[in-house]
């Protein structure tokens, strides 16, 4: 489960990125990065208690 909720950070953390550089989708690309900031969050707090 450790390894498929990185995974799904990595993929929201690229896919803000390409939005930011151009492809941007308005306030979306924000909710994404902060989806990715809170999935690698809850990743660490699991992956140490």
């Amino acid at each position: 489960m450790g390894n498929l909720l990185y995974l799904i950070a990595v993929i929201l953390v690229i896919a803000w990125a390409i939005g930011f550089i151009g492809f941007s989708l308005g306030n979306l690309i924000h909710v994404i990065l902060v989806i990715a900031i809170i999935s690698i969050l809850l990743g660490l707090i699991r992956g140490r208690s």
